[in-house]
């Protein structure tokens, strides 16, 4: 996989989703989903908390609820794509409205995709395994 990269000691780690959402369940249930199908992933409770972590470890995609506290995922879409450090990071955006609105908010601040819920394991997987296919590439974790 593109987004994969090599650890110190040679072997392939796998990608790192950044997950934002604010219910803590829907959080770990999304979680769950990815590590079960050979992703790595981090968690964030709100908008604010997942700029910063998306700065400090530098996650191959990013999975968002749309409506998460303090910082939106709109504005989350628009600072992540707004800082060099993070802009090309895919995100991948998640609404439980099915109004065209929201899902074209999200792809008007920088969203790659959106999915509307409930959806599938399968569903979750696949948008991320092709955003990373698409977009994404080997990156340096480091702090910038």
């Amino acid at each position: 996989m593109a987004a994969q990269e090599r650890s110190s000691s040679g072997t392939r780690q796998p990608p790192l989703v950044l997950v934002v959402e604010d219910e803590p369940a829907i959080r770990r249930i999304y979680a769950l989903m990815l590590t079960g199908n050979g992703f790595a992933t981090e968690e964030a409770h709100n908008g604010f908390q997942a700029l910063e972590k998306a700065i400090a470890i530098r996650p191959d995609l990013i999975l968002s609820d749309i409506a998460v506290p303090g910082l939106d995922g709109i504005e989350l879409c628009r600072r992540l794509r707004a800082d060099s450090r993070t802009a090309g990071i895919p995100i991948l955006a998640v609404t439980g409205h099915d109004d065209r609105h929201y899902p074209d908010r999200a792809r008007a601040a920088g969203a790659n995709h959106v999915l509307i819920k409930p959806f599938s394991v399968e569903t979750l997987v696949v948008a991320a395994r092709v955003l990373l296919d698409a977009l994404g590439a080997p990156r340096d974790r480091s702090i910038a």
